[in-house]
């Protein structure tokens, strides 16, 4: 499912029109979206926990010449879905 099939799937099963839907999404995706980028972390019980996680720096080879590199230390985010989403994909 992309955006645009989850936008008209939520108009449908909230009865709302597909610009609200969108509006909800894209505040959604914002919000969580900020809230990582500021350390922070989303919890939504029984779906699942959006966190923020720090890969170390370590060293690399670069495929064309072989040659070592140093990838330098990011911060990723991380996603881990909660009991229930687990419960039903099973």
């Amino acid at each position: 499912m992309n955006k645009k099939e989850l936008v008209e799937k939520l108009a449908k099963e909230g009865n709302i029109t597909q610009k609200v839907a969108s509006k909800f999404v894209n505040a959604f995706i914002n919000s969580v979206g900020n809230e990582l980028a500021s350390g922070g972390s989303v919890r939504l019980v029984g779906f699942g926990s959006f966190t923020v996680r720090m890969n170390a720096a370590r060293k690399g080879v670069d495929p064309r010449t072989k040659a070592p590199i140093q990838i330098p230390a990011k911060r990723v985010p991380k996603f881990v879905p909660g009991k229930d989403l687990k419960e039903r994909v099973k």
